[in-house]
């Protein structure tokens, strides 16, 4: 038995804080739990009261003669504690706090919920709460419903858990309102001690739920989730709408690699990496959370679009080719098929629109056509209303295709009200949408899912490297590393730089850069500066003394107009050719290291064409981060220039992936640019800026 199931599937619930007061929470909990028909035993405790909604009443769970799996505490704050101890001393299997006032209301209500959190943990129980709405089990055996809901949650096979409380009375609303059923809710609350990650592993062996849906507003153990969802999403889709997405919620940052990656940034890459869709609004999720309940995956993205209107299938085909799905070249049988029983007016492209004369027996041979099409991996079916023919007798056409089909099928149905409220109470039916749009963006989860669901689970590589050194160099202080220790790390980690000296005394500048071998590029060092283009510390193609000697004046005139004081000056050997792209990590507080690839360059900021990462790194999302930023097309060369060496590019992320993992003393790295160089040649880092500090301190 699970450590939920007296939570999840009690044989005995006891409501403590039941009240005859029909505007109470109280009331709410006892009166949901006896109208959903709960297959167990109820004790309702009141000491004021002899009967609730005619069951009788015990003064404390103490007085109840049997046995209790489930206390619902729903008291006032401070007697719970008290409450508390009394059901531990019961013996209850677990219990479900409602009562509010802990952690969301600061220090104080946090102590109080560190007492709650500690006691059941001694007592070897679980507890949902506090500060939440309750749980459902709509299993037929169990028929829980320990809310204070005003919608009852219909059967089904979708998980869901609510952080927010609130929230969870919109969430079962819309679901009623879709006809979407759930096995079990969960309003987690201030999740003291039941957590999201605890019930997707209840959810992963729980047969009767096929998709588990999450609205989630933090992370409790982010390290935890990502191997838990890699794991559980291979068979059973995760989904999530996490809410904090603005970029005033974003941590500032000095590095480009910080001032990019915003919060939501960090959760969007930890997600995808984890095999967990993201959904923009719960209506979004639900939507996806039916089609893959209810499609089989697709073997790959090119969808055939049937229907009997021009208008919705031009609208279906942008909103699918803006979400990254083909539309399929139908192969010359599917065509000569079609001809065979469509008017001539049809078009027998993709779309196929079958005009409106399009009757059910029309819908149900296109139909079995385009299944069979094996160029098709997916399909989408509209029916617009018109006068000749009703949706009801087009609906079942679409069913019987649906019987054995290997492929997804989902419906849209720009019908009236009442024929969607028909549709709710058919469990059976493909997904049915009111419009394209919806519709794509489930086809193209299911797209997605399914080609995370197709790769290899990978383990990270592993390079042999000398981390002492690079710890030392690391050293133990706050702030940046001088630039040569910096440099130092990258060699260490095998990350080729270009020819570089670090000169400290003005007059052996020149000399230095002779030694190095012009032409060279001379940048100013100074404490607290940054980003040194910004403020002329950067001069580039120095062919001689002379030029150096000019430049250094330049230069200094430059940073004492900025208030900067030069105290080295770093010399590198010119390189050109190929593009310049940045790699970065930033740590996040939460998620731990994050990171960057992208274009480079001194308008990294502007052009925003980089994507994120969270470690470990395997080498597929190693390869996936490259490519999918929007200038990698320049990387695999254009107009007649070599492409970049893709494989080095990717060993680079590979190892700053372990560099990250193993230094929780690096806060953040930039290496921009990185100058790229085909198959053959370095690939060569040009500069790079290393923050350090204590990984349990102040960001």
């Amino acid at each position: 038995m699970s450590g939920l199931d007296p939570i999840f599937r009690p044989k005995s619930v006891a409501v403590i804080g039941a009240s005859r007061n029909r505007d109470s929470i109280g009331f709410a909990l006892l009166h949901n739990l006896v109208m959903n028909e709960f297959q167990g035993t109820l004790f309702p405790v009141n000491p004021h009261a002899a009967a609730i909604h005619s069951l009788k009443a015990y003064p404390s769970i103490l007085e109840v003669p049997d046995a209790v799996d489930l206390a619902v505490i729903a008291v006032p704050k401070g007697i719970v504690p008290g409450v508390l101890d009394e059901c531990l001393e019961k013996g209850v299997g677990g219990v479900v706090v409602i009562t509010a006032g802990f952690s969301e209301s600061g220090e104080n209500g946090r102590a109080l919920e560190d007492v709650l959190r500690d006691k059941v943990r001694a007592a070897g129980i679980r507890m949902v709460g506090p500060n939440c709405m309750g749980v459902i089990n709509t299993e037929e055996e169990v028929s829980l419903n320990a809310t204070f809901a005003p919608t009852p949650a219909r059967a089904g096979s979708i998980g869901f858990v609510s952080q927010s409380g609130a929230l969870g009375v919109a969430i079962l609303n819309v679901a009623a309102g879709l006809g979407i059923g759930l096995t079990q809710f969960v309003s987690m609350g201030n999740k003291a001690d039941v957590s999201g990650n605890d019930l997707i592993e209840y959810w992963e062996d729980d047969p009767a739920t096929r998709v588990i849906c999450m609205y989630l507003e933090s992370f409790g153990n982010p390290r935890k989730f990502t191997q838990i969802a890699k794991r559980v999403g291979r068979t059973k889709p995760i989904l999530v709408v996490k809410s904090g997405r603005t970029a005033q919620g974003a941590r500032a940052a000095s590095s480009h690699t910080g001032a990019l990656a915003g919060a939501d940034v960090t959760v969007s890459a930890f997600l995808e990496q984890c095999g967990v869709l993201r959904a923009d609004s719960i209506k979004d999720l639900f939507d996806i959370a039916l089609a893959l309940d209810r499609c089989p995956l697709p073997a790959g993205r090119r969808l055939a679009i049937l229907t009997n209107a021009g208008g919705p299938g031009i609208m279906a085909t942008d909103a699918c080719v803006n979400l990254g799905l083909t539309i399929a070249d139908l192969a010359a049988e599917t065509r000569r098929g079609l001809s065979a029983f469509l008017p001539a007016e049809a078009s027998l492209l993709n779309p196929v629109d079958m005009i409106a004369s399009a009757t059910p027996e029309h819908y149900a041979r296109a139909l079995h056509i385009l299944a069979a099409d094996p160029g098709v991996d997916m399909l989408m079916v509209i029916n617009v209303t018109p006068l000749l023919t009703d949706p009801v007798d087009v609906m079942p056409e679409i069913v019987a295709a649906c019987t054995d089909l290997d492929k997804p099928l989902v419906a849209v149905m720009m019908a009236t009200e009442a024929f969607f409220e028909r549709v709710r109470r058919e469990p059976e039916t493909p997904p049915v949408f009111r419009f394209p749009e919806s519709a794509a963006r489930a086809l193209a989860a299911l797209g997605r899912y399914a080609d995370w669901r197709r790769e290899p689970i990978e383990e990270p590589v592993s390079f042999e490297v000398d981390d002492d050194a690079v710890a030392a160099l690391l050293g133990d202080g706050e702030g940046y590393l001088p630039p040569e220790d910096a440099f130092r790390v990258l060699e260490a980690y095998g990350i080729p730089t270009v020819g570089w000296r670090l000169v400290r005394e003005r007059d052996r500048v020149a000399a230095a850069a002779r030694e190095l071998g012009f032409p060279v590029a001379l940048k100013a060092v100074a404490p607290e500066l940054v980003h040194k283009s910004d403020v002329g510390a950067v001069r580039l193609g120095l062919e001689n003394a002379a030029e150096v000697t000019a430049a250094l004046a330049e230069i200094e005139r430059a940073l004492a107009e900025h208030g900067h004081a030069v105290e080295a000056w770093l010399l590198q050997r010119m390189a050109s050719g190929g593009h310049e792209v940045i790699f970065g990590i930033s740590t996040d507080p939460r998620f731990g290291p994050l990171l960057m690839f992208g274009l480079g360059g001194k308008y990294v900021e502007v052009v925003q064409d980089v994507t994120f990462g969270v470690t470990p790194l395997s080498p597929r999302e190693a390869h996936d981060m490259l490519r999918s930023i929007r200038g990698f097309p320049l990387l695999e060369g254009v107009r007649g220039e070599a492409p970049a060496d893709l494989d080095r590019l990717q060993d680079v992320l590979l190892r700053l992936a372990q560099l990250a993992e193993r230094h929780p003393r690096l806060r953040e790295l930039d290496i921009n640019p990185l100058l790229t160089a085909p198959v053959g040649e370095p690939s060569l880092a040009l500069d790079v800026r290393i923050r350090v500090g204590d990984p349990d301190g102040p960001r």
